[in-house]
């Protein structure tokens, strides 16, 4: 008696573009409450990532990748008010 091998799942191109915008989009906007020095970038990298692999999800990768600069901007206006490298409430 011999068993079937269970089918493999696989995730494509598209799938992994997909989760790569959904993560800027949230990575993006976490990055406007906490840790938008981190956060920023790494929402805009997942977001030009999931635009370059052909998202379905484009919206929200371009969301995500104008959240991700909108993080690097309040990082840079809030260092400009505090006049240091960095910020604290």
């Amino acid at each position: 008696m011999e068993l079937a091998a269970a089918p493999q799942r696989r995730r494509t191109g598209t799938q992994d573009a997909d989760g790569m915008a959904v993560a800027s989009f949230v990575l993006g906007l976490l990055g406007l409450l906490v840790l938008n020095a981190f956060l920023g970038p790494i929402a805009v990298v997942l977001a030009a990532a999931a635009l370059w692999r052909g998202t379905t999800r484009r919206g929200r990768a371009c969301l995500g990748l104008a959240l991700g600069v909108a993080d690097l901007l309040v990082l840079v206006a809030l260092m400009q008010l505090d006049n240091t490298v960095s910020w604290s409430f």
